[in-house]
């Protein structure tokens, strides 16, 4: 038996490196700190002054925490870690607005196997810009090195985020009524969600990240990496500005139909015409490589709309006017009408998540 004394770093943890990292993202967190964060890096609890809440009357506090999957792996395998933080921010912020909530604070928290300063430093970089996009205060965070249970060049990442909400400006499946106006606004192309099944597509295909696709006009891994779009300065302007706004929807996980649904009331149904807009071309090529049957491409991917808000008739263009002129491209994806009690089929979702909503009736054909 070695004599050798035992320490935290012959164990494999590097508190030095991890000290290195917070002084390489300490200028960029710094920047999504306004005067209302106390206490600036370093401290053990991220402050924030509240005070700006007492002019609410009911003013409610919205919560979300999130990742990133598994669209990781593809980060770790190009070594770009700065993109991922943006896509962590979206993940998070952008459930927090469905209500009308505007973010206020988020913290992130890193686990890896080994803590390179550089690396954890551009996770860090892209989540304070993410942050900046949001309009939100990067308050706190953690990287916890776990030698022994993740490789030396694994990670994850995770967030949380609080938001406040005017009680009687919440919105959600209470104010959506028949006539209404479904408003989709455009992905950035496959977000964070279906990673898994694009990674198996891509193995099944024999696709390599270096591989450059025409029809994208880039790389496979360049495309796999692309930002998930932040929604959050949008859909909080919209909610303060656009008195017939009732609902918003952030496609994530289970796809366009699954995510609809949880804000149609019980006995409404949204319809969603997937001739009126055009499929960006990572769907089609994802589908084609891996002969994805369509059921399962529309229940993984957001199929080219990242945020959906449903709308009265008379402010949908305004809507969608004010989504195109901040750089979303936005359509009328179809209306609320009253449920037809139609049969449950692949083209009929009702409810999802545990939430017993209305129905959401997929037509047409998608154009490619």
């Amino acid at each position: 038996m070695s004599t050798d004394p035992m320490t935290y770093a012959s164990a494999g943890v590097d508190t030095r490196a991890g000290d290195r990292a917070v002084e390489l993202m300490k200028e960029a967190v710094g920047k999504t700190h306004g005067p209302e964060v106390l206490g600036g890096v370093g401290a053990f609890a991220g402050l924030f002054d509240a005070s700006a809440l007492k002019e609410y009357r009911r003013p409610l506090l919205a919560s979300s925490t999130d990742g990133v999957g598994t669209k990781i792996v593809i980060a770790r395998a190009m070594d770009i870690h700065d993109t991922i933080g943006q896509d962590l921010v979206a993940m998070v912020v952008d459930d927090i607005v469905v209500c009308g909530a505007k973010p206020l604070v988020m913290t992130d928290y890193i686990a890896c196997g080994k803590v390179v300063p550089e690396r954890i430093a551009d996770i860090v970089r892209g989540i304070a810009e993410g942050c900046l996009m949001a309009g939100t205060a990067l308050v706190g965070g953690e990287t916890a090195e776990h030698p022994g249970v993740m490789a030396p060049d694994d990670y994850d990442v995770a967030g949380a985020a609080i938001g406040v909400v005017e009680a009687d400006a919440l919105l959600g499946p209470d104010k959506v009524a028949s006539g209404d106006v479904v408003v989709a606004m455009a992905s950035s192309g496959l977000h964070s969600n279906g990673y898994s099944l694009v990674r198996s597509v891509m193995a099944h295909a024999g696709w390599t990240l270096d591989r450059h696709v025409s029809d994208l006009g880039r790389t496979v891994g360049e495309e796999l990496l692309e930002p998930t779009r932040i929604y959050a300065t949008l859909c909080v302007s919209l909610a303060a500005t656009v008195p017939g706004l009732h609902a918003f929807s952030h496609i994530t996980g289970g796809g366009l139909a699954a995510n609809l649904a949880r804000i149609i009331p019980v006995g409404l149904a949204a319809t969603v015409a997937r001739d009126a807009w055009q499929l960006p071309a990572i769907f089609d090529a994802v589908a084609g490589a891996g002969n994805v049957p369509m059921h399962d491409l529309e229940s993984t991917l957001n199929m080219g709309v990242g945020m959906v808000a449903v709308v009265s008739e008379s402010d949908a263009d305004a809507v969608m006017a004010a989504s195109t002129a901040a750089g979303v491209p936005a359509w009328e994806l179809g209306r609320v009408t009253a449920d037809d009690g139609r049969a449950a089929s692949a083209d009929v979702v009702r409810g999802a998540k545990g939430v017993q909503g209305g129905a959401v009736y997929l037509g047409g054909a998608y154009r490619v």
